[in-house]
């Protein structure tokens, strides 16, 4: 783990932002006025999707994908200006939440700056043309981190923007070396000690098939040499085969349990129903119950909880990447549910816990613990919203549920629940 991670990142709500669809405008100023209202939500930390330039050559669809950079030192003159960024910036700060950017260094639009200052630091095909290495990214191409002189303008790059932000999150960070994000963090320590490094690592298959093909991307395990917080992408294929009606239930809550043991003590996950790259989970669970239940989840697992703009509204569409397509902002309002767990989360949930899960198949619900030294809770999730009666080492006695103040009662070892969700606080020795 890197030494100097803050484990109160576990109880962090992360909100991203595509700044080009948050808004009707699509700019750094108009995103400003709703800085009040994501705040309220209990928004710790205010994800910017990439800010840079977009290439227009080999781009896609209208506007092309701000994950294909032209210059990593720019902001996209579509948003705003360089001043209406660090104006921005202020503004996150001054609602109290920290800021931080979506750092993409892998690969490069075709037609970036640097393809032509300096076409040494790119990757080229077996014809000698500049390309990429892995999947099929016809808008990009991949930079060649065999070149000392990329790492030294790249950690120059990011000392910049941490003159400015709070942190990065680092995309397809396993494709670039490790070595190098070691080296970055430690050099923009100097700048601003405290930065917050999330890493997208990546679906297993994904680095089953990249190291099938020759290449070495970095373990999770690995990663957290270098980063606070990572995806939770290495059990993520286990949860979509479960929506897809392919595998059980308790395939994923074993392997949730799992990342217990297999990483370091104090790992920190970032959980999420949906980004920009997943559907959207209004789309996948069309029952309000049943989604009171998968959000009540979702924020008892150990980890930063991700929100992505719109979840909130149950906006069903998930956005276009490469288009203007806005968030819709019309559909049933979350945001009270959302705030509260995220409260709960703060209030209830010591950082240094540890989570315990079991599934059971044929209700599709959850028994879920955590304990820390002072502190045991207990949560009931049923994920298809029915009724579901669950039994686990549980004391006996009258609670309150936190989410909803009634009482429930746990008689031998049984919790039941008419299909709201529920979470309990069985044991409280903190000092007030």
């Amino acid at each position: 783990m890197a030494h100097d991670t803050n484990i109160e990142l576990r109880n962090a709500l992360i909100y991203s932002v595509y700044v080009r669809n948050h808004t009707s405008e699509g700019t750094f100023r108009a995103l400003e006025r709703d800085l009040p209202r994501i705040r309220s939500l209990g928004t710790d930390i205010l994800w910017l999707m990439p800010i840079h330039p977009i290439g227009v050559e080999g781009k896609k669809g209208s506007l092309g994908c701000p994950y294909a950079n032209r210059d990593y030192r720019a902001v996209n003159p579509e948003y705003g200006t360089m001043e209406d960024f660090r104006h921005l910036v202020d503004a996150i700060h001054a609602q109290g939440m920290k800021c931080i950017i979506d750092v993409v260094y892998n690969h490069t639009s075709p037609d970036s700056v640097l393809r032509d200052e300096h076409p040494e630091f790119f990757h080229r095909t077996a014809d000698g043309k500049f390309g990429n290495r892995i999947g099929d990214w016809s808008d990009v191409i991949d930079l060649n981190y065999g070149q000392r002189g990329l790492w030294d303008y790249q950690i120059e790059t990011l000392k910049f923007w941490a003159g400015i932000v709070d942190g990065f999150r680092c995309d397809v960070a396993t494709l670039v070396p490790l070595e190098f994000w070691k080296e970055a963090r430690a050099a923009c320590a100097e700048v601003k000690p405290g930065l917050i490094w999330l890493a997208e690592s990546v679906h297993m298959s994904f680095n089953r098939y990249a190291r099938r093909l020759g290449f070495h991307p970095f373990s999770d395990a690995e990663g957290y040499e270098a980063f606070d917080m990572e995806y939770d992408y290495d059990i993520r294929e286990l949860l979509d085969a479960y929506w897809a009606g392919k595998r059980p239930l308790h395939e994923w809550i074993e392997a949730l349990n799992d990342q217990e043991a297999i990483y370091p003590y104090n790992f920190v996950k970032m959980r999420c129903l949906e980004n920009h790259d997943q559907p959207r989970i209004a789309g996948r669970i069309h029952d309000a119950r049943a989604l009171r239940n998968w959000h009540a989840f979702l924020f008892f697992q150990k980890g930063a909880t991700l929100i992505y703009a719109g979840e909130e509204r149950c906006d069903r569409n998930r956005p276009s990447l490469f288009d203007c397509d806005p968030v819709r902002w019309d559909g049933p309002d979350v945001s009270a549910e959302l705030a509260r767990l995220a409260a709960l989360k703060k209030e209830c949930f010591p950082a240094d816990g540890w989570f315990s899960a079991e599934a059971d198949d044929e209700q599709h619900a959850v028994l879920a613990h955590f304990v820390s030294g002072e502190v045991e809770l207990a949560g009931l999730f049923s994920l298809r919203g029915e009724p579901v009666r669950m039994k686990g080492e549980l004391p006996q006695g009258r609670y309150m549920n936190l989410l909803n103040g009634e009482t429930v009662e746990i008689t031998d070892g049984e919790l039941a629940t008419d299909g709201e969700p529920i979470m309990l606080l069985l044991r409280d020795e903190r000092e007030d």
